[in-house]
């Protein structure tokens, strides 16, 4: 039974790797990312598609790893100093997000008759934008250090730690109050992540005591790196806040060391491997027959949250920007729903807020802005290029 099931997940990874391969050559021609063959994978060889992959619990954990370590990465890529300044935009600018993205599922839920705490948390949802999509795209294109790039970066990093507040408001609005040591918890990691950014940016370097003698072991750099990152991770879920959030600050930290490099060579396959694992297991999540059967519905809502998302963050970039060129790029990376609003939509369906078709159409709708974001984005930044380019002429 054991070789069977090995056996079976080793098949069911051939195939994946085979059809991303197939895929990934075609997207390469048209100049597109690979995240999207990584989500058309998981739909055609999912529970949804041909039923290869059948192990959902597996690959979803895998790719839960590989979002910690691409926001490990990014961690290591990050001055704190810069992040520092963008301060005004990550709280200011992520809370009017928040505020308009309430406000317009408040006028939809205002024609639907629909109950407060839903219009809540339904804007919650839309207001999450994904860190996995919008990073791998900041890093493929190059952005990730510009202007946009750290201001983006700073409202997707304020909307990962809001995840923690919006879930256990979530959670009143159903009527189960988080226990006492939940809450303190929850506030002693808060303060714990606030503290060490603190001792990072007054400390400016760190060094390792093991650098100079590991500088040339290569196997026990790959161990050292994976017990900070997922250590960093383990931590912070510990007191109840986003393990990604956890290895991101690790992340920082070892940014501040004299010594990084070894770092990113390492690690550099896991992530690779992991995070396509983690688009595979959204591509998963998308249910064909319930998109057939209700493909208007869903149809309209991916226009109104692209149109209504890009909208809100443009007018927020561009508040704190004063570049509308700039501000329409960065309200395009934004414009998608995330992946932390899966674990908001479980929550609200447990705490019975919304019903099994909304929780379905939720998923659906999700899973699909986030597979259209990679053409949303390079779409808008063609058009504001051109645009530069015309003016030029």
């Amino acid at each position: 039974m054991l070789l069977a099931a090995i056996n079976s997940n080793l098949y069911g990874f051939v195939i994946l790797g085979l059809v991303i391969i197939s895929l990934g050559i075609v997207l390469r021609y048209f100049k597109q990312p690979y995240i999207i063959a990584y989500i058309f994978a998981g739909i055609f060889l999912g529970e949804y598609g041909f039923e290869i992959i059948t192990d959902k619990e597996l690959i979803t954990t895998m790719g839960e790893i590989g979002l910690i370590l691409l926001l490990f990465f990014i961690g290591m890529e990050i001055s704190l100093p810069d992040l520092v300044k963008n301060w005004k935009v990550a709280i200011i600018g992520t809370f009017f997000q928040v505020f308009f993205s309430i406000l317009f599922i408040g006028i939809i839920g205002w024609i639907s008759d629909w109950q407060m705490n839903r219009i809540i948390v339904m804007g919650f949802v839309i207001s999450l934008s994904s860190s996995a999509i919008v990073i791998k795209l900041l890093q493929d294109n190059g952005d990730l250090k510009t202007s946009t790039g750290k201001n983006v970066l700073s409202i997707l990093l304020m909307q990962d730690i809001l995840i923690v507040p919006m879930l256990i408001i979530t959670n009143y609005l159903g009527g189960n109050e988080p226990t006492l040591q939940d809450s303190i918890l929850q506030i002693i990691g808060g303060f714990l992540i606030i503290g060490v950014i603190i001792w990072i940016w007054r400390k400016k370097e760190i060094a390792f005591p093991f650098e100079n003698q590991i500088e040339n072991d290569h196997e026990m750099q790959v161990f050292i790196a994976l017990v900070i990152c997922f250590g960093c991770a383990i931590i912070t879920s510990f007191f109840g806040l986003s393990a990604a959030l956890g290895a991101f600050v690790g992340g920082m930290v070892i940014h501040a060391s004299r010594s990084t490099e070894w770092f990113h060579d390492s690690l550099h396959a896991f992530r690779v491997m992991f995070v396509a694992l983690f688009f595979v297991s959204i591509g998963m999540l998308i249910d064909v027959n319930f998109l057939i059967e209700n493909w208007k519905t869903v149809s309209l809502i991916i226009i109104a949250v692209y149109l209504s998302n890009h909208f809100i963050n443009t007018l927020v970039l561009h508040y704190f920007g004063r570049n509308w060129k700039k501000s329409l790029y960065g309200g395009a990376l934004l414009a998608q729903v995330g992946e932390l609003a899966f674990v908001l939509v479980a929550s609200a369906l447990s705490a019975q807020i919304i019903s099994e078709y909304t929780y379905q159409l939720t998923i659906v709708v999700i899973s699909l802005t986030l597979l259209i974001s990679p053409f949303w984005i390079a779409l808008t930044k063609k058009i504001v290029y051109s645009e530069k380019k015309n003016n030029r002429e």
